[in-house]
């Protein structure tokens, strides 16, 4: 799943689209009527590899140059 797939790829991983909505909604990524906010929209434009990358550079504050993306696991680990 590439762009624009944010809540399909996060029922996918969770099993249920209800509990997807739920879990963007207690982010802040969308609005009880089930649109997604202006954060939501940020994300959703993004593709897996870059929402990990993205993850792993909040964490760490490391650049995301610094990272590989693993699809396999959906996560991104320093490179070596």
């Amino acid at each position: 799943m590439g762009r624009n797939s944010l809540v399909q790829r996060l029922a996918a991983q969770v099993g249920d689209e209800g509990t997807a909505r739920a879990i963007l909604q207690k982010r802040g990524q969308m609005d009880a009527s089930g649109r997604l906010t202006a954060a939501g929209e940020e994300r959703n434009a993004m593709t897996a590899q870059e929402r990990a990358l993205d993850r792993a550079h909040k964490r760490t504050g490391k650049p995301e140059k610094a990272f590989k993306y693993d699809p396999k696991t959906n996560r991104a680990t320093l490179k070596r």
